[in-house]
């Protein structure tokens, strides 16, 4: 039984993963006596939305586990803020080359040469090469994901790990045998590696972040991002961390007062379900072609056996142009395969993921909601313990609850302004990424299109030069 005079604890929401926190700013949620020195902390600027009304809000019970939860998590930015708006004369062309096996055995990587060239002032040369391993990149990723995430920026995905597509590289004897073994899942990662960095790149604030800036220019050899191994502590610490974040993203559901928000929450949800089934389909196309490649080489052979048993010098010559060309034709199949899956498959799994980041974005809103919510119940019990005392003249503890009350109007203040400020950041990000989308989809089409277009008139060619040995059998 609860001591009189004091409010008890409202019970935890456990389902919420609140993990990480104490490296967040722990001086956010000081007294509102100290209110004054806080004025001095360098503030992101992105404006305010109109407030929401809490009063209208269904609100779930207090929660004790919010209570030491920074409201305010700001991302060291400022500089990149500033920066934000690039001019037209900058460029960065980054390219990812060679790979290069390194080490035996299960201790065995694979290394990325990068190539960066840029006349940006915020590097310190104009050609730069540097080599990196897989797990550089993904430890990149979480680093970024880390400071730009709860204010609301889209973080591009980095690949995601193989572990069948690194068993076969592990398990070769030489760089060649490992080329051999997995030589089309290395390509595929080595350009998976290098859309991200490019796109990574693209936005800009992370192109002027010093980890990125680090990871492209340093060359030496980064501390082993041990976090990013799945067999580690911190990578089933993770696991459970994402586990209880798809729980909260299901059981609690936010009561949008922004309509902009919920159409386009919708509008992600339906675009994200119509770029996989599209994907499934370009896939089911890339095998398609490959098998129609293999097919198409069983008759060239087929062909070229019935040439030689031929008596018939005519068609025996025949048959002999027919096996060359289909044997044409059959390379022809395979670049049209890797043309529809590097340009098109590949892409349109790049947005699939994207996608993914930016339902992160709008989940973080949804977490300072969370937070700001949580004080505005903690500021109603305060306010009530505040007022019991004054109806009991109880003066030895009145002063401590004033004290509490305005602690609490602080954080609600600081919750609804953080609140605001992670709205106008999505909102901000959303049309950035729609315009990005909308320029890489045409590429796409037009570059994935005049590739189409050559195939076929490079395949005409073929069986034009055909016609001619056929129509002279006689």
């Amino acid at each position: 039984m609860a001591e009189e005079g004091k409010v008890d604890p409202p019970p935890l929401f456990e389902n919420v993963n609140i993990s990480g926190v104490d490296n967040l700013d722990s001086d956010l949620f000081i007294s509102a006596r100290q209110e004054s020195m806080d004025e001095s902390v360098a503030k992101i600027t992105n404006g305010t939305t109109e407030p929401v009304d809490i009063a209208k809000l269904k609100c779930a019970e207090p929660r004790k586990d919010l209570e030491n939860v920074p409201i305010r998590a700001e991302a060291p930015i400022n500089l990149a803020e500033r920066e934000e708006l690039q001019t037209g004369d900058d460029f960065i062309e980054i390219s990812i080359g060679e790979s290069q096996k390194v080490g035996e055995g299960m201790a065995a990587y694979v290394a990325y040469r990068i190539t960066t060239k840029t006349n940006m002032s915020v590097f310190k040369r104009r050609d730069f090469a540097v080599t990196r391993r897989f797990s550089d990149f993904l430890g990149l990723h979480d680093k970024l994901t880390e400071k730009y995430l709860k204010v609301g920026r889209i973080i591009p995905p980095a690949p995601e790990k193989s572990v069948i597509g690194m068993t076969k590289i592990k398990m070769g004897s030489s760089t060649e045998n490992a080329q051999n073994n997995g030589g089309d899942f290395v390509e595929r990662r080595r350009s998976a590696l290098e859309r991200y960095l490019r796109r990574t790149a693209q936005h800009p604030v992370l192109i002027l972040d010093p980890d990125f800036r680090e990871f492209l220019e340093s060359d030496i050899e980064l501390p082993k991002a041990t976090s990013t191994s799945a067999l580690s502590s911190a990578g089933v610490m993770r696991l459970f961390n994402k586990v209880g974040e798809t729980v909260n993203k299901i059981t609690y559901k936010m009561d949008e007062t922004d309509p902009w928000f919920e159409e386009k929450l919708a509008h992600i949800e339906g675009l994200e379900t119509q770029l996989r089934k599209l994907h499934g389909n370009v896939e089911a196309m890339v095998t398609y072609r490959k098998e129609l490649a293999s097919l198409t080489n069983g008759v060239s052979r087929s062909a070229a056996l019935l040439s030689s048993c031929e008596d018939h010098n005519s068609l025996s010559r025949a048959l002999t142009h027919l096996a060359d060309t289909e044997e044409k034709v059959e390379s022809l199949h395979l670049e049209q395969a890797n043309t529809d899956f590097y340009i098109l498959c590949e892409l349109l799994k790049d947005y699939i993921g994207l996608l993914g980041a930016v339902r992160d974005a709008f989940h973080e809103r949804t977490k300072l909601f969370q937070h700001w919510q949580h004080s505005q119940q903690m500021l109603a019990k305060k306010r009530e313990a505040k007022a019991k005392y004054e109806l009991q003249n109880r003066t030895d503890k009145l002063d401590q609850a004033s004290a509490e009350v305005v602690e609490w109007e602080s954080k609600v203040e600081r919750g609804q302004e953080s609140f605001d400020k992670i709205s106008k950041m999505i909102k901000n990000e959303m049309e950035r990424f729609e315009r990005c989308r909308i320029q890489d989809f045409k590429v796409m089409f037009i570059k994935y299109l005049e590739n189409h277009l050559e195939h076929q008139a490079q395949l005409v060619k073929y069986w034009e030069a055909f016609l001619p040995e056929a129509k002279a059998i006689a």
